[in-house]
């Protein structure tokens, strides 16, 4: 018997369904109790990080990081709607680019373009 992947991700909100709605609109995740969001096929990393780790605020217990298409296009509208992107230099490496965003409630979003 072998685990096949991440079958849900569930975090408490202090409003679910804003919290939701935010995930549809920007990102394009079908988020929310009754929603199933099928994911196109890629690479996920699951490493646990050191308790001390600067790579995201020691105030969260964990990053979530989503593979994406189009990563200056989705940057654009982002910022269109008014969410501020960090992005650096260094973020532009071998494995791909990234960038960071945070959700309504302050959770770190990185949003990583894999190389082909």
């Amino acid at each position: 018997m072998t685990v096949t992947g991440i079958g849900g991700l569930f975090f408490r909100s202090r409003d679910p369904q804003g919290r939701a709605a935010w995930y549809r609109d920007h990102l394009g995740i079908d988020a929310g109790v009754d929603a199933v969001w099928q994911q196109g096929p890629g690479a996920t990393v699951f490493a646990p990080f050191p308790a001390d780790s600067e790579y995201f605020p020691a105030a969260q217990p964990f990053m979530l990081n989503l593979r994406v298409t189009a990563l200056d296009e989705l940057v654009v509208r982002l910022g269109a709607a008014g969410i501020a992107v960090e992005r650096r230099a260094e973020w532009e490496t071998e494995y791909g680019r990234f960038v960071r965003i945070t959700d309504p409630e302050g959770l770190p979003l990185e949003l990583w373009e894999p190389v082909d």
